[in-house]
């Protein structure tokens, strides 16, 4: 299985001027963490990661740390996630027929997830791994004044891994591309065009790394794993 990694972002809501997957956990950088779960998950074979070319050196350095066994290809990130989700799916090798897109920051997940995931797309054409709800939620209008409560049990919180058909998803970002869409996953460019898109069981660990609190629950679950 081909796997994309978008990791071309800066961590404002981190208070950093850099790419927050370069900065530590447990004493190594987010990114790492990612990379071991892919190194480690039995069904990824080649994995390419979307970033700036001025993060090139460092993202070198750490895999030449790692020494993973797959094979890891740097690809060009553009201005949004959507862009570089776009650039990733034009490097993929021609004999890709399914991919997985999981985002750098969600440096919690497990290999066993990369897997589950693998191997649903194998038989259907777009995923995304998910976890119910558990909050109630609240719809509201610019001023801050409740309008709705949509039922909880019809709501999941989305995550990555996402699995797609490569083909279709090329179809949905080029038709994006002509429509102006902007998104923020790639599943609703799949809603947008009107393709199914099915949920795989997410993990609750599986949190994605935006702010400093984030950090810290990161330190605490990855040191709870014995890591």
């Amino acid at each position: 299985m081909y796997l994309l990694i978008p990791a071309a972002g800066i961590g404002r809501r981190m208070g950093s001027d850099r790419n927050k997957l370069l900065l530590t956990v447990r004493s190594q950088p987010i990114i790492t963490w990612t990379l071991k779960a892919a190194e480690a998950a039995h069904s990824i074979s080649w994995i390419g990661i979307i970033s700036q070319p001025t993060d090139w050196d460092d993202l070198r350095a750490i895999l030449d740390n790692l020494k993973l066994t797959k094979p890891v290809e740097l690809i060009r990130g553009g201005s949004t996630r959507q862009e570089s989700v776009y650039n990733g799916l034009q490097a993929l090798p021609t004999a890709a027929e399914q991919v997985l897109i999981h985002d750098g920051a969600r440096c919690l997940a497990t290999p066993d997830l990369l897997n589950s995931c693998a191997q649903a797309i194998r038989h259907c054409s777009g995923l995304i791994a998910a976890v119910p709800v558990k909050d109630t939620i609240k719809v509201v209008d610019e001023h801050g004044i409740i309008q709705s409560t949509p039922d909880r049990s019809q709501l999941w919180a989305a995550q990555t891994p996402q699995g797609f058909d490569v083909k279709l998803l090329k179809q949905c970002h080029a038709e994006g591309v002509r429509q102006g869409w902007e998104v923020t996953d790639d599943a609703a460019l799949f809603e947008k065009c009107g393709i199914e898109v099915r949920i795989v069981q997410g993990e609750e660990t599986n949190l994605k790394v935006t702010t400093p609190q984030d950090l810290a629950i990161a330190e605490f679950i990855l040191k709870s794993r014995g890591l």
